[in-house]
């Protein structure tokens, strides 16, 4: 453990600064900012003083943290990206409170993005280069362009998920995770095809509800929750889209687009569907009645909830 370094030419004028931070030439740390440790300020970076930044983090040249900011444990926030905490500016004008921008912890922001104020980045979101973000990025997510759009998921690893259409049914992705992926019965001859399920003998659970979701526009995103109870089977009965399920601990990503496959998915499962196509039709069979208390809307207080419930054998 070593003490904060603040470079000859840097000027640190905060004493809430963690061991082993460093804090380079031409940067300003203003007197009320809360640095972690270990942290790195690179050159010409501007930290105002209700700034929290937590432990691990890189902040590369050219950016300044304003006001409202809250940078959690091992954010990278690259070159020239741009923190913005007023919504409508006017010189000498200041609201009575700056908006709040939570980083969360693992979340990167590429090289040149600009990040609106009021703003929640989710745990391990990747931000890139360039993107301007207006709303919020779920944890995992991808997201490009102007204004960011989701463009895919990363895994537990921090790696781009894929989902080759050779991950067939049954198919062992590790040793302790089984493919949540099951096979309903299909018939085609020269009249067409039919896919017949029986209900208690075919699905993982006997359904009380049944809904679809349809003329989703492929640049949203669906799902984005867990049940504590209630588990559902999804069927793309036209189209294509991709579905995310994660246990707390392991994510995968699979495509469904054929109306013999369906996807499992337990209680206490994080779900996300997107990329769909302009047709896709998705049906999905609940195992419980609709009930919001059933619903963890965000994934801070899955993983809280999570712990030690999930077994490894909950078929993702």
């Amino acid at each position: 453990m070593t003490a904060v370094f603040v470079h000859p030419q840097g000027i640190c004028e905060s004493t809430t600064v963690g061991d082993d931070t460093t804090i380079w030439a031409f940067a300003h740390v203003l007197p009320g900012a809360v640095i972690g440790r270990n942290v790195n300020i690179n050159d010409h970076v501007f930290i105002e003083n209700d700034v929290i930044i937590g432990d691990r983090v890189t902040v590369k040249s050219g950016v300044q943290v304003w006001d409202g900011i809250h940078l959690h444990d091992d954010v990278f926030v690259g070159p020239n990206v741009t923190f913005t905490n007023d919504r409508f500016p006017r010189s000498k004008q200041y609201p009575e409170q700056f908006p709040r921008t939570i980083v969360e912890c693992g979340a990167s922001l590429g090289g040149g993005a600009t990040i609106l104020p009021g703003i929640t980045i989710g745990q391990h979101a990747m931000v890139g280069a360039g993107a301007v973000v207006t709303r919020d990025v779920p944890a995992f997510a991808i997201v490009v362009g102007t204004p960011a759009r989701i463009t895919g998921y990363t895994n537990e690893t921090g790696k781009r998920m894929t989902s080759p259409r050779s991950q067939t049914i049954g198919s062992s992705l590790k040793p302790s995770l089984k493919s949540p992926l099951v096979g309903l019965r299909k018939s085609t001859d020269m009249r067409g095809s039919l896919v017949a399920t029986d209900f208690q003998a075919d699905l993982p659970f006997t359904p009380q509800r049944f809904f679809t979701v349809f003329h989703v526009p492929s640049i949203d995103v669906r799902g984005e929750h867990a049940h504590r109870h209630c588990e559902q089977f999804l069927i793309c009965l036209v189209g294509s889209m991709r579905a995310i399920v994660d246990n707390g601990t392991s994510r995968r990503e699979y495509v469904l687009d054929a109306p013999d496959i369906g996807l499992h998915m337990p209680a206490m499962t994080w779900g996300t569907q997107y990329a769909y196509s302009a047709d896709a039709v998705l049906g999905v069979f609940a195992s419980l009645p609709y009930d919001n208390a059933d619903y963890i809307r965000t994934y801070s207080e899955f993983q809280s909830l999570i712990g030690d419930r999930m077994p490894q054998s909950t078929g993702i």
